[in-house]
């Protein structure tokens, strides 16, 4: 291919995706509809437990209640109120001595409480008149809808970015700083835990830190961002052995080939599984098996009558035993107590989560405001507050509904299929083929944890996640990415 036409397809790649722009501005469009003002009459409609809710709790503030009560005392009026006359009026002021100046009232004079406190109460009992949001907390609906909205740009820059004739080599280098982080918070979560420190970088964690964390103060959430760059490494591992595989068939021969930086990610794989077993993450662990699984399948070469890949077993094995040789007995006794965990803990947040999807079924109830209005629904008692219904998508559900939720399961099934075809379409010689299938299955590694956990409200993991999918979907569907990684091979 000529240089020129390869830099022009390279600069007008095929990856424009009206459809992907069309979901995400869809879906932040509603998250926008939920922190506009609206008449209430209008909420009543298409979210009738908000317009419900909004009533009870403008009808049942403290003022509006002494309000109400004052203007049914006072509107009533009595039979000796009715007698009353002029002079009854006057009467008192031989009792009181005071000025008769003092006592004379005029009819005009007299105010009119009935009328002052009835307008309030007529404005309180008619909430048609009010304008409100759907969101029941619209600050933190605005505080999520710029964090979906910088994800969004820095997708949507990523996936069009006008890559030069070393678009492969930038690729190169940004997997290369995704593993670097990788080993560094595995590295300083097993030195703060075994240590005794037990630091989260300035703050002390001594009396909660309970397994390896990294720099994360929630264990889980470092499982899950262990469990997008473990797989992307192992892809990126292959990816540099491509070119050797076709010259050395005998593993023998292979092994001795391997020089000092493959066994460098070799060993920061081992240590960052490593670092994800001891962190005592069950969802973590159970995501890192299902992702091992597809990966011993999917890196294997047919060619050569391969069932499945061995050198990721080797990996995963070798992991497996030094943390055996640590110890992981409480990793076991995790295990062991899962089933009353999770009966206790999340099955009864999905619960309260399924109720507010019940009540909030079309628009949800805002997104960001799951700890405001979870507090409805909570049926068991605990200290604090719960900020998260330990599942992303329930979560998500709830506070967008099923009109904000539709779009983003459309466009995620949408670059799933536009991914792996692309993909499938490589060759089992060229090198991105392993990076595409290791930074899709990490992908898909942490939607499985986030099943039982939250990973995509946590910004790191958010961030990561968002641009591991540019870079598979460069990788699947720009031509002159494939053809540049063909003819060069990752040798630094």
């Amino acid at each position: 291919i000529p240089r020129n036409d390869l830099e022009s397809e390279i600069r007008n790649p095929k990856s424009e995706i009206p459809l992907t722009i069309f979901l995400l501005s869809l879906f932040l469009g509603i998250v926008l509809l939920q922190m506009i003002p609206l008449p209430s009459g209008i909420i009543k409609i298409i979210s009738p437990k908000t317009y419900e809710l909004r009533n009870q709790l403008t009808v049942s503030t403290p003022i509006a209640d002494t309000a109400a009560r004052i203007s049914t005392h006072e509107s009533r009026p009595t039979a000796h109120d009715s007698r009353l006359t002029t002079s009854e009026i006057r009467k008192p002021k031989s009792q009181i001595g005071n000025p008769q100046s003092e006592l004379r009232i005029s009819k005009s004079e007299i105010p009119n409480p009935p009328s002052q406190i009835r307008n309030p109460k007529s404005e309180i009992r008619n909430p048609q008149s009010l304008i409100t949001t759907l969101s029941f907390f619209p600050l933190a609906t605005k505080v999520e809808f710029l964090k979906w909205l910088a994800l969004a740009g820095l997708f949507v820059f990523l996936l069009h970015w006008r890559l030069s004739d070393n678009g492969y080599r930038i690729t190169h280098h940004l997997i290369i700083a995704i593993f670097l982080v990788g080993v560094f918070e595995s590295l300083y979560g097993i030195f703060e835990f075994f240590s005794g420190h037990r630091h989260v970088l300035n703050l002390d964690w001594s009396s909660q830190m309970s397994s390896v964390t990294g720099t994360f103060a929630n264990r889980n959430c470092f499982a899950g961002y262990l469990l997008m760059v473990i797989p992307l490494s192992i892809g990126f591992l292959f990816s540099r052995e491509t070119h050797r595989y076709g010259r050395l068939r005998d593993w023998r021969h292979r092994l001795s080939s391997l020089d000092g930086k493959t066994l460098l990610i070799g060993f920061g794989l081992i240590l960052m599984i490593l670092a994800l077993l001891l962190s005592a993450s069950r969802g973590g662990i159970m995501s890192l098996l299902i992702s091992f699984s597809f990966i011993l399948l999917l890196f294997r070469d047919p060619t050569r009558g391969e069932k499945f890949s061995r050198a990721p077993a080797v990996i995963f094995g070798l992991a497996v035993l030094w943390a055996a040789w640590i110890g992981l007995d409480a990793v076991i006794s995790r295990f062991f107590s899962a089933p009353e965990a999770f009966a206790a803990g999340r099955w009864t947040r999905w619960v309260g989560t399924l109720g507010i999807l019940k009540d909030f079924p079309l628009l949800g109830s805002g997104l960001g405001t799951f700890t405001e209005v979870y507090s409805m629904y909570r049926t068991m008692h605990i200290v604090g507050l719960d900020i998260q219904a330990e599942n992303d998508f329930l979560q998500l559900a709830s506070e967008v509904g099923l009109v904000g939720t539709v779009p983003l399961l459309i466009l995620f099934l949408f670059l799933f299929f536009k991914a792996a075809s692309g993909i499938r379409s490589l060759s089992h010689g060229q090198p991105q083929r392993y990076i595409g299938i290791g930074g899709l299955v990490g992908i898909l590694a942490l939607m499985f944890h986030s099943i039982v956990q939250k990973n995509l409200q946590l910004p790191a993991n958010a961030f990561l996640y968002t641009v591991m999918w540019a870079m598979v979907l460069r990788i699947a569907i720009d031509p002159g990415l494939k053809r540049i990684a063909g003819r060069e091979a990752p040798e630094d």
